[in-house]
């Protein structure tokens, strides 16, 4: 199945990192999280990737077109410009790079890219989150629900701590980070039926797919909610790019390959 991945934005809520390069392009031990996020789905089986490209999006482009050649042992000889290739780690992917726009919001660059995924079912995702969804459960609960889209929803731990106040004001202890008991929120991993395009108008390009789209969806009761219980964090800012390298050396809860 094709992977949709939105890589267009300006990533300004990192912005000691994305004024540089694009947010997907940010690293993480020493790989793009984009190339992480890749290798989440191709642990199942899906290598074919449609790239939602914008703000500096020739970066992501020559990422991948000099991919196999960063990845590989190579012997060169310069009086012949002959070029030598012995061995090669590179990635058994297939990688549709098109530019959705600078300016375009998530629902016009979803749009755009459509004429790529065929007249069939296809998943969506971020270009900065990273979980271990099991993508075989996610399928299943798609195909079982028979709507248009499924989206995978998280409880997202606060990124504070919770204080523990009595009705007299005292303090009767703490909470470190405690999951928000009750509420899910939009975790991206979606999986999505082609009649998805009558829900994009032609108007995408000024609006954002988690708005008008994603409304008239749940109005018409075509979205499911795949409830996601494991590991699961976006790199919005330079501290979550740092926790996310500390677990690349310690515990890499996404890493499935």
């Amino acid at each position: 199945m094709k992977v949709v991945i939105f890589a267009g934005g300006k990533g300004t809520r990192i912005s000691e990192e994305s004024y540089l390069r694009p947010k997907p392009m940010i690293e993480v031990g020493g790989r793009p999280i984009l190339w992480h996020i890749m290798k989440i789905y191709a642990a199942y089986g899906h290598n074919e990737f449609i790239i939602c490209c914008g703000y500096k999006g020739w970066m992501i482009k020559e990422y991948f077109v000099n991919y196999f050649m960063h990845n590989s042992d190579m012997t060169i000889d310069l009086g012949n410009n002959n070029l030598e290739i012995h061995n090669s780690n590179s990635e058994n992917f297939k990688v549709t790079l098109v530019d959705t726009g600078l300016e375009t919001m998530t629902a016009g660059r979803l749009r755009r890219v459509l004429k790529y995924t065929g007249n069939e079912p296809f998943m969506l995702t971020y270009g900065d989150g990273v979980a271990d969804v099991n993508l075989n459960e996610l399928l299943a609960w798609h195909t079982e629900s028979g709507k248009i889209c499924t989206m995978t929803t998280i409880q997202a731990g606060s990124r504070f701590g919770v204080v523990d106040v009595a009705e007299d004001g005292s303090v009767k202890g703490f909470v470190e980070k405690p999951q928000d008991d009750g509420t899910w929120i939009n975790g991206g991993f979606f999986v999505l039926q082609p009649e998805v395009a009558a829900y994009l108008h032609s108007d995408a390009d000024d609006i954002m797919w988690e708005r008008q789209p994603l409304d008239d969806l749940a109005r018409d009761g075509q979205i499911t909610a795949f409830r996601h219980r494991g590991f699961w964090k976006c790199m919005d800012t330079l501290r979550d790019k740092e926790q996310l390298e500390e677990m690349w050396e310690n515990k890499p809860l996404w890493k499935s390959w």
